[in-house]
């Protein structure tokens, strides 16, 4: 049975040229175009176009109050580097929006084991509040595209690494950058029921 609330590519392309075109996104408008581009003919693990995901994200955070020109940017770009083999360089975008890329992506260090990289990776998306904001909502699209598209360890696995790791970095969000309070606040509740109902499904406990 088809689903017939799946994202469309073209509709959430459309919304978004339109939503953004206008003085003060600029960055973001020349990361929709490159990003469509860069992903033109990858796949999610559930089989839809990869560009549907970073689209979803930049109409989600639309929808909250506080998306800046360089937040959406960034949720547009933030898999262009790790997933197209594109250097930051080459981004046409400004350098705010570039370190929120850089910062979303996975560097491991010479030395450390899974859990030390994992456990910096977090902590450094404080550094960016677009790197931050555009974690919460990839993590919540990621979740939510779970079921189907995972494994069971690997959704156990997420939900874990979601509870401990990634919620306490956006408690400290809120605090670090106030101006994203609002948004923050949408996005942290939404993962918390997330996390809740699917932590209830896979029996795991969340302490």
């Amino acid at each position: 049975m088809s689903n017939v609330y799946a994202p469309n590519e073209q509709t959430m392309f459309t919304y978004l040229r339109g939503r953004l075109d206008g003085p003060g996104f600029e960055q973001s408008r020349a990361a929709l175009v490159f990003a469509r581009k860069a992903h033109a003919g990858q796949t999610r693990k559930g089989g839809a176009p990869y560009i549907v995901h970073p689209l979803s994200m930049a109409c989600d955070a639309i929808a909250c109050k506080g998306a800046t020109d360089e937040i959406i940017a960034t949720i547009l770009l933030h898999d262009v580097c790790e997933d197209c083999n594109i250097p930051l360089s080459a981004l046409p975008v400004n350098e705010v929006v570039r370190r929120g890329v850089k910062l979303m992506t996975i560097r491991p260090f010479q030395g450390e084991d899974k859990l030390e990289t994992k456990r910096r990776y977090f902590n450094e998306l404080l550094d960016s509040k677009e790197a931050v904001i555009c974690k919460a909502f990839d993590r919540y699209a990621n979740l939510n595209d779970a079921e189907g598209a995972l494994s069971e360890e690997a959704i156990v696995k997420n939900i874990h690494e979601t509870h401990e790791l990634l919620m306490p970095v956006l408690k400290e969000a809120k605090y670090e950058y106030p101006e994203l309070s609002d948004m923050m606040h949408t996005i942290r509740t939404a993962l918390k029921r997330t996390l809740v109902m699917m932590a209830r499904y896979h029996n795991v406990t969340l302490e």
